[in-house]
């Protein structure tokens, strides 16, 4: 793909534009008196940026190596071999860069809310879930994001009953939105003496952070609000008090709950952001006339709704039942190294749109 077609489905010039008008805006001595929309700015500047800069350089780089190119003629392999490095280097470059041709929906480049909720398997699904949450983790740190678990339910056991983290990072949620659905593993389980061969199964539910300025509307009295002690580790105070904070939303029943933080204003504050963010995402699917067919999706959480099956016992093997992209890695995909699943996943959405 040359750099005039990515141009022209990055929009360079309109982005270019928008930059400037930011940065013009930023000068002003009024600029930080609303420090909210302040930050929304600067993050707006700053997701630009992350398009525009790369591609100026990569334009500008091409040009170079077109002049080097045609003033080569006389010089020795030598001179040839570099030319060919930098070029083989701008295309792996290149490659990065289409790759964000994927990301077109409304909210790929917002943060992620996660949750992870162990299916079929008892204690097996339970230390499956904190399996997946290790590995979200994992991918996360590589990509250089913050992850946050805001609330989490521990099995009675072992593992991790459900937990919903939010991991913050440009475009976490267009990457992510690639996992959502039933993951099953197959393993020898460490929790049995006879060392048998089980099956886990566990799904994973990804929506977009939205913003305050959404339009959603959440009355007093559609809510009911109940706090209780947190049971999770954060120092004497978070254990000590109700600051724990559990939403209901009794039009929909939709319940969030948040134990992150060490007050209940800060808890009550973050669990409606994710309320509203939910709501919005529910929204959005039934206007796309969806909501009903993905939910009953996620919701079940068994064999032969799996999304991606991760062997470990007898072979080693990861493979997307989407898209039919396997690895025998399986120890590397447990570690985070996801990318290659998500890349096949997004490619596949665009191929089908298109």
């Amino acid at each position: 793909m040359s750099l005039s077609v990515f141009g022209g489905i990055f929009d360079i010039e309109g982005k270019d534009r928008q930059v400037a008008d930011l940065q013009a805006q930023m000068t002003s001595g009024e600029f930080w008196q609303d420090n909210k929309a302040a930050n929304a700015l600067v993050s707006k500047l700053k997701s630009l940026k992350n398009v525009c800069e790369p591609w100026h350089k990569y334009r500008q780089k091409i040009e170079e190596i077109k002049d080097f190119f045609h003033i080569s003629e006389g010089e020795g392999q030598e001179f040839l071999s570099h030319l060919s490095v930098d070029l083989d280097n701008l295309t792996q470059q290149l490659k990065s860069l289409e790759f964000y041709t994927l990301f077109s929906g409304e909210f790929d480049k917002n943060n992620a809310i996660i949750s992870i909720n162990s299916g079929a398997g008892g204690t097996e699904s339970c230390d499956w879930a904190s399996m997946l949450l290790r590995m979200y983790s994992r991918w996360a740190q590589t990509h250089g994001f913050g992850m946050t678990v805001i609330d989490i339910l521990a099995g009675e056991e072992a593992g991790t009953k459900n937990v919903t983290a939010i991991i913050k990072g440009d475009y976490a949620y267009g990457y992510l939105r690639a996992e959502i659905g039933v993951h099953r593993l197959v393993r020898i389980s460490p929790f049995d003496a006879n060392k048998r061969r089980h099956t886990s199964f566990a799904s994973v539910d990804v929506i977009p952070e939205v913003q305050d300025d959404i339009d959603i509307e959440v009355k007093p009295d559609e809510i009911k609000v109940d706090v209780y002690r947190s049971g999770g580790k954060g120092g004497q105070s978070v254990n000590t008090t109700d600051s724990a904070v559990r939403i209901t939303h009794l039009p929909t029943g939709i319940v969030v709950q948040c134990q992150n933080e060490r007050s209940q204003y800060q808890n009550k504050q973050l669990a409606m952001n994710i309320l509203k963010s939910r709501l919005y995402e529910a929204r959005r699917q039934k206007q796309e006339a969806k909501i009903s067919r993905e939910y009953d999706k996620k919701r079940k959480i068994e064999w032969g709704s799996q999304i991606r099956s991760y062997v470990l016992h007898p072979y080693s093997m990861v493979k997307d039942h989407r898209t039919e992209f396997e690895t025998g890695d399986a120890t590397g995909v447990l570690e985070g190294e996801l990318d290659d699943f998500i890349e096949a996943y997004l490619r596949m959405v665009k191929t089908k749109r298109d």
